[in-house]
């Protein structure tokens, strides 16, 4: 898999996950499935609801991704890394 934009298409999808949580729940309030929040707070109920759904099914849905985003992660660190530790040795040459 090509790891090269994996945190952009992880994000992407989460995202993708919550907002379709977000419709399903406001359908599902709207037409009184579930219960709508107290006065004039609908909005925010919906929203946290929606956060509550998404982010388990985000959890299980987008492993893989996941898993794409935090090797390209360790890729990146282990190259700063490596250039740090080369940069440090040409400073250590330079003082001797």
């Amino acid at each position: 898999m090509n790891t090269k934009h994996a945190t952009i298409r992880y994000t992407a999808m989460r995202l993708g996950v919550f907002v379709g949580c977000f419709f399903v729940i406001w359908g599902l309030v709207h037409f009184g499935v579930l219960p709508a929040g107290l006065g004039d707070s609908n909005l925010l109920w919906v929203l946290m609801l929606a956060i509550v759904v998404s982010a388990p099914l985000s959890f299980v849905l987008l492993r893989k991704q996941r898993d794409a985003m935090s090797e390209r992660i360790v890729e990146r660190v282990d190259h700063v890394k490596a250039k740090l530790e080369s940069n440090r040795s040409q400073e250590d040459g330079l003082l001797r």
